[in-house]
């Protein structure tokens, strides 16, 4: 319970942190390539081109990458290969894209930018350009599918050196740290982000995707695209400030576009009704003076007979008045003169 209330309290500090940031925060620095940077990237760029060297001259380096192939480390330890099956997707271009690209998507709606993305989408392009060319250019053959034991398995139409999975989970998580705020989340994200790529690219070597030399300069190349992308700041500048260039004129274009709202009728002063005098009679009194004044209306002429003043009923059970040429009822035709 503790522990939970803890991590609450923690997640509340980060929301509250993040709802006082409505725009742009002016604290963020755009990193520059210093001394230091550079002479970090002139260092990664010399191991990268001796890592090349060693294999093109089949070193000691692809003796040790036949050992290690030779060791079959997934027999060794096949209790946690299903677990490393899933943690090497922490290196496949596609998923980890998706979720730092979600990440810094939101950060960007958050201060009101657009060049985490644009940073993002740079090291990403840069990834598949200098990489590609690399893999297609040495055409080197995986441990799978190697032919000569103990050959370097270069020019013969592979593409597999530099490591992918390894280049990859190197600058996707390491813009992370690229891109942090504070010197403190620097830190932390530049451990994170180095724990990963290392941890995905011995997964390679543990599942005999890889020779162990691939991934050595799957670290280096990633490593120098991150190292380089102050050079891309600008232009990542310019090409953000293009994009709200063109938002504002889409903005513009569709007020001029728009139709003009209609002018608001005017007022209307509403007269009140004038009362009704109120009849003084009740309604069903003069409904029924009404009925009482109507004449009345008799179905035969002349005044109405009392009953005692009718006919009498002859024999045969009528009051009409006899009538010398018809015969009772009853009589027969023979008795008619």
């Amino acid at each position: 319970m503790r522990t939970e209330r803890k991590l609450t309290r923690r997640l509340d500090r980060v929301f509250a942190r993040l709802d006082r940031e409505p725009e742009r925060p002016a604290h963020i620095d755009v990193p520059r390539m210093s001394r230091h940077r550079a002479v970090l990237f002139s260092s990664t760029l010399a191991f990268y081109l001796a890592i090349v060297w060693a294999v093109i001259t089949t070193s000691w380096l692809v003796r040790l990458d036949w050992r290690v192939m030779f060791f079959r480390p997934y027999q060794q330890w096949p209790g946690i290969h299903a677990f490393l099956d899933y943690y090497v997707v922490l290196g496949q271009r596609g998923p980890t894209a998706v979720m730092v690209a979600a990440w810094l998507g939101w950060r960007s709606w958050r201060q009101h930018t657009v060049r985490p993305l644009l940073t993002l989408a740079a090291s990403l392009l840069l990834l598949n350009i200098t990489v590609g060319a690399a893999k297609l250019g040495m055409g080197r053959l995986g441990p799978h599918y190697a032919t000569v034991i103990g050959s370097n398995e270069m020019g013969l139409g592979g593409d597999i050196f530099p490591s992918g999975h390894t280049a990859n989970a190197v600058v996707t998580w390491g813009i992370l740290a690229y891109l942090a705020s504070t010197a403190r989340a620097r830190r932390w994200l530049s451990a994170l982000s180095a724990i990963t790529s290392l941890g995905v690219g011995l997964t390679t070597v543990y599942l005999g995707t890889h020779w162990l030399s691939d991934v050595l300069l799957g670290w280096a190349a990633g490593l120098l695209i991150l190292l380089a992308l102050p050079w891309f700041e600008p232009l990542i500048s310019r090409a953000e400030n293009a994009l709200f260039a063109l938002r504002d004129r889409l903005r513009e274009r569709r007020r001029r576009t728009a139709p003009a709202p209609a002018a608001p009728l005017a007022p209307v002063a509403l007269q009140p009704l004038a009362k009704t005098a109120e009849p003084s009679v009740p309604a069903r009194e003069a409904v029924a003076s009404a009925r009482a004044s109507r004449s009345p209306v008799h179905l035969a002429p002349g005044p109405h007979t009392a009953r005692s003043e009718r006919a009498p009923l002859t024999p045969a059970g009528s009051r009409r008045p006899p009538h010398a040429d018809r015969l009772p009822r009853g009589a027969s035709q023979a008795a008619r003169p």
